[in-house]
């Protein structure tokens, strides 16, 4: 298990007490022994869901209390000499709690430290939310993953981009970054769902957030959007986001100074540390956009301008962002043709030298430096940062993407064995990558808690979920959406509460989430449709295991695509036969693929591996089984959300049999053509016909309450309606003589 450090002693302790004595007259007594922001924010869930229930609150002493709530346990029992103290075994670490109940029937809700006890108090509400103040159990949770974040590349401006820019989702979302009310709600739901971390990636963001010493006039004001005719697709490293003509037509999203966007931004950090939500800046390098070559700023390795000036940079941010928790980088992108040694080097006498500076110049201060193994090695890593790795207040952690571009692909992943054979006794935050679901609520408990158990816990400090070819602000692509939209993490809020909650406690059972969908939609039958949902979401791992595209530019399930003339075998992107049967199979998925299939009908041999045909048939059994289920449910009393979800599902299952019948399609073409037995070709024909039936059927349900065509930033422009025609060219494929 991967937990943090023991709990070290405090001085402060936590009362916060509910009296049931009086639950017959409906009121619930509380008290509290301080009023920090972290423990107010649980508390007032708390008071939201008693209010909803009827009961009226009041303050009492604690002689007179029935519910307790704790920290630092050791300290609080000399404090409660008047009452029983509750013995548990349950050794608690930074951010645990214990629910436990005494012997004169008190229930005690006690954190570990502050975050535990906001952890222990929303999981309390939760319950009585759940299932009433009678069914109150107890229950021993400790983190299992130390850091649990999300990776968020904030397209701030046109001329301090992301790696994202580049599509619809950014292009909607610069002007939300820059939205108070926004950060509020994502950080509120992040930490109701034990995410105690933001990663936000960016280019080059320093010119936007910073003033740095020397540099002055780098920073910049107000806050700009291109209004040029963008291309459908740009470098997959992100290096001509700074072309003028992008940059040079722009219009004004909001007027602003520099000394008011990093106010903003302290507000933004300071309203997430009272969540236990620490913030992080990662960059990739080196790019300087946003500088315009001032002061003779330039991407030159060899600049010693540029390098001073980066180093400044980290030291002004964190001179700036007193609840700044750490920087990241990757060596890679924009270091063409520059040798390993050199790159790192680099990279430490920028990034590492001015964080090694501020580290001095702030004892007291805790640092991460985050250090992408992507285009790197390891080993050269660990004696070139030998400094910030032996400095007693920088934490200096890896990260590393464990499943490419797509989590959804296979409970377990094979990229991350090498590293983890090399990187000794530091420790890594793993990247998990999801570019596969943007636009469809997806949610599958079974999938996300084995991935999770399935990470290498012994050289795990934790792991951030989120997207390179996503933005998730604002959602944008639902047709007809009441303003104001909402936030894309309230619209996918089952999908990130499941990566966030089992990642905090992977033992969550399903009747748990069964229970959550019901509160959510109380007047549907909640295990229908908790099944009908994780039948239908299983269509992307099954599908994505055995058609495997790696990165994101090479495969996007909800479109059939990638990047034109890039991976797809063929000018338009889109995923044909010839691609499902060229394309390999995920090495953990247990597949084998087509080619491989084929060989072994040829020589007539057997395998132990899953075939095409059972991938077909697997496809199949979710799709129907959702959609049978989904049949069995209907939208109630106008409820919105529950219709849109349901859609959704409907969606996705209708995914999964346009698969399930082109997978066969494509398997019955591959023996075709090294038979030459008419039968398979005939046998192709027929499934290809079913699969633009179902391809059809999943356009016209997706359309009904979604916008399309869009620009997306790796594969560009996804368009449903067009793809129809090439997915009527495979039949003509399959029907070639050979």
């Amino acid at each position: 298990m991967v937990n943090s450090k023991v709990l070290k002693s405090v001085l402060t302790a936590f009362f916060f007490m509910l009296s049931i004595g009086l639950l017959a007259n409906q009121t619930v007594s509380i008290f509290s022994t301080r009023d920090s922001p972290m423990i107010k924010f649980a508390l007032n869930d708390l008071r939201e869901v008693l209010h909803l229930r009827n009961y009226n609150i009041r303050q009492a002493e604690h002689s007179r209390a029935d519910f307790i709530f704790i920290t630092e346990p050791d300290l609080a029992r000399d404090n409660f000499r008047d009452i029983e103290y509750p013995q548990f075994d349950f050794k608690l670490v930074s951010e645990g709690f214990v629910i436990t109940l005494d012997n004169d029937g008190r229930v005690w809700v006690i954190g570990a430290d502050e975050p535990g006890l906001m952890y222990g108090t929303l999981e309390l509400t939760e319950k009585i939310k759940l299932f009433g103040l009678d069914d109150i159990d107890g229950t021993n949770q400790n983190p299992y993953m130390e850091m649990r974040g999300t990776k968020f590349n904030i397209p701030l401006d046109v001329r301090t981009p992301s790696y994202s820019d580049a599509g619809d989702a950014a292009q909607n979302n610069i002007d939300v970054m820059w939205d108070f009310d926004f950060w509020k709600k994502y950080i509120d739901h992040m930490a109701r769902n034990r995410y105690n971390f933001i990663s936000l990636w960016s280019l080059h963001p320093f010119p936007s957030m910073v003033k740095v010493p020397k540099y002055e006039e780098v920073a910049l004001d107000d806050i700009h959007r291109s209004t040029t005719d963008w291309k459908e697709n740009y470098h997959l490293v992100g290096v001509d986001f700074d072309d003028p003509k992008i940059v040079n037509n722009y219009e004004i999203v909001k007027k602003i100074t520099i000394e008011k966007k990093i106010e903003f931004w302290q507000n933004v950090m300071t309203y997430a540390k009272n969540r236990n939500i620490t913030f992080y800046v990662v960059t990739w390098n080196i790019f300087v956009n946003g500088t315009d070559g001032k002061y003779g700023i330039s991407n030159d390795y060899r600049n010693k301008i540029t390098k001073d000036y980066f180093k400044q940079s980290i030291k002004a941010m964190f001179q700036t962002y007193p609840d700044l928790g750490g920087i990241g980088i990757t060596a890679g992108e924009n270091m063409p043709n520059i040798p390993l040694n050199d790159r790192e080097t680099w990279i430490y006498e920028t990034y590492g030298e001015g964080l090694l500076e501020v580290a001095d110049e702030m004892p007291e201060r805790s640092f991460k430096f985050i250090h992408r193994q992507h285009q790197a090695d390891t080993r050269m890593i660990e004696k070139k940062f030998e400094a910030l790795i032996e400095k007693p207040n920088i934490d200096f952690i890896y990260s590393f993407k464990y499943a490419k571009a797509h989590v959804m692909s296979a409970v377990r992943q094979p990229y991350h064995e090498g590293f983890v054979e090399n990187i000794g006794d530091l420790k890594t935050i793993w990247t998990l990558r999801n570019d596969s679901n943007y636009y469809f609520r997806w949610g599958s408990p079974d999938f996300v808690r084995s991935f999770i158990m399935n990470i290498p816990e012994h050289v795990s400090q934790g792991m951030y979920y989120g997207s390179d070819g996503w933005i998730w602000g604002k959602e944008f692509t639902t047709r007809d959406a009441k303003e104001p939209r909402q936030l894309e993490v309230e619209k996918h809020w089952y999908h990130w509460l499941l990566w966030g909650r089992l990642c905090y406690n992977p033992d969550i059972k399903n009747q748990y989430f069964t229970a959550l969908i019901q509160d959510k939609f109380p007047k549907v039958n909640a295990d229908t449709l908790f099944s009908a949902w994780q039948e239908a979401s299983l269509v992307y791992p099954v599908t994505t295991g055995f058609h495997w595209g790696d990165v994101d530019f090479k495969w996007y399930i909800e479109g059939c695509r990638s990047r034109a003339q890039k991976t797809s075998l063929n000018e338009t992107g889109f995923h044909d036969v010839n691609t499902f049967i060229a394309y390999p199979v995920h090495k953990y998925s247990g597949n084998i693929s087509i080619p491989d299939f084929v060989q072994t009908i040829i020589k007539d041999e057997s395998t132990d591996l899953t075939t095409p045909f059972q991938v077909s048939q697997k496809l199949h059994n979710h799709a129907d089984k959702a959609l049978g289920l989904i049949g069995q449910l209907s939208c109630q009393d106008n409820d919105l959300e529950l219709c849109q979800t349901l859609v959704d599902i409907k969606t996705m299952a209708l995914l999964g049999k346009y698969y399930g019948y082109k997978i066969a399609g494509a398997t019955n073409v591959a023996l075709y053509r090294e038979t030459k037995n008419k039968t398979y070709q005939e046998e192709a024909v027929v499934q290809l016909e079913k699969a633009l039936s179902a391809w059809k059927s999943y356009v016209n349900i997706a359309m009904s309450q979604n916008i399309n065509p869009i620009w997306t930033t790796r594969v560009g422009y996804v368009d449903w309606e067009k793809t129809t025609e090439q997915v009527k060219k495979d039949i003509d494929i399959a029907m070639k003589d050979y």
